[in-house]
């Protein structure tokens, strides 16, 4: 039989070698000036998003970007589809929203009409119609939400604009149009250390009330780590290469992560707790590698099926989603390997020496 857990130091060294560089990278974020480590996204930073549809072109994210790299903004674009409909995700840096005028704004008094002795106004034949009334001051909403006469043609985001349909043609609707300020951004990477140290928590908890053993509920604990950590480094490296951001989709990512490995990293260790019955007298490394021996194929089988549909989404599917299906792609890779060869491995390691230390105890307590 395959010894798997003998040869656990390589599969550490492997580990070292995939987390190593990028933890580096990624600390290195506070220093690089932008440039170097995670590249954070306006969810986190705060910035504008507007994602708008052209009457008669469909840009691809690359020009977009070309015409806000020549206007001095940062940002990065995607595309975006809502039935046969394709519209363009513009997320960038704080740029100000011109504030609309209301379109049925409130008479004056020396607007309104003067009362017929019935009671009804009767209408000046001077009198134009007001605002509320014109047919081109009222927005005329798409079957999508937008509407064409909500395009800026002031300020930062209407420079942006104009030359966006320079470039395009016409904007035939605006289908999203905010801004994101610091104060919510920082709530939510806040919000997102909490989850992740719940979820963390809460399986740290019940994997040690599940198996009687908080020894491996640590160590799923520290495969969890593992995963996350492996992602993380790719991202700080690929976001300091060619930009990819950190956004808010990436949280619900390693939070699916976290489930796919800690799932793993259980059916291994139900099954040790089940050999530890069965073959009771044996050398415990013995136990954890005949377990994993009996749970590999399944392991394999299940997550590989998963990141066959993930590969074709990330080759196939949007841009918008790219992001996020390609964390969770290295991260279910990752924790695959985690629950195999290194959450095992710790407790194997673990209970070395745990039971190096008890004979020591054993023996200083002999000598006395």
């Amino acid at each position: 039989m395959f010894d798997i857990v003998g040869k656990r130091r390589w599969y550490y060294l492997i580990s070292a070698l995939l987390i190593v560089p990028g933890l580096i990278v990624a600390l290195l974020t506070p220093f690089g000036g932008g440039q170097l480590g995670l590249q954070f996204s306006i969810d986190f930073t705060g910035g504008t998003v507007w994602e708008i549809r052209f009457r008669d072109t469909s840009p691809t994210p690359f020009e977009v970007r070309e015409v806000l790299t020549e206007q001095g903004l940062e940002g990065n674009v995607a595309l975006t589809t809502s039935g046969d409909r394709q519209y363009v995700l513009i997320r960038t840096e704080p740029i100000g929203l011109v504030d609309f005028p209301d379109p049925s704004p409130e008479p004056t008094p020396d607007a309104s009409p003067p009362a017929s002795p019935g009671g009804s106004p009767s209408p000046s034949p001077d009198a134009s119609p007001s605002p509320a009334a014109s047919p081109a001051a009222s927005p005329s909403p798409s079957p999508n939400g937008g509407s064409a006469i909500d395009v800026p043609t002031e300020g930062r985001l209407g420079e942006l604009a104009a030359a966006l349909q320079a470039r395009f043609g016409p904007i035939a609707e605006v289908r999203q149009q905010a801004t994101i300020g610091p104060v919510i951004s920082a709530e939510l990477g806040q919000q997102a250390l909490v989850l992740l140290a719940l979820g963390s928590l809460g399986i740290l908890g019940w994997m040690t009330f599940r198996f009687s053993d908080y020894r491996m509920g640590a160590a799923a604990i520290i495969a969890l780590i593992h995963d996350v950590l492996v992602v993380i480094g790719l991202f700080a490296i690929l976001g300091t290469l060619i930009g990819l951001q950190v956004d808010a989709l990436f949280v619900t990512a390693m939070l699916t992560v976290i489930g796919f490995s800690v799932h793993d990293t259980i059916v291994v260790f139900d099954r040790i707790r089940e050999n530890r019955v069965r073959h009771a007298g044996e050398p415990f490394e013995a136990i954890v590698n005949h377990s994993l021996m009996q749970t590999i194929g399944r392991s394999l089988t299940t997550s590989l099926t998963t990141v066959m549909v993930l590969v074709a989404l990330l080759l196939f599917g949007s841009e918008a989603t790219r992001a996020f299906i390609l964390a969770m792609t290295v991260g279910i890779l990752t924790g695959v390997y985690s629950s195999i060869f290194n959450a095992s491995a710790v407790l194997v390691d673990w209970s070395h020496w745990s039971d190096r230390r008890r004979e020591k105890q054993f023996a200083e307590a002999r000598a006395r």
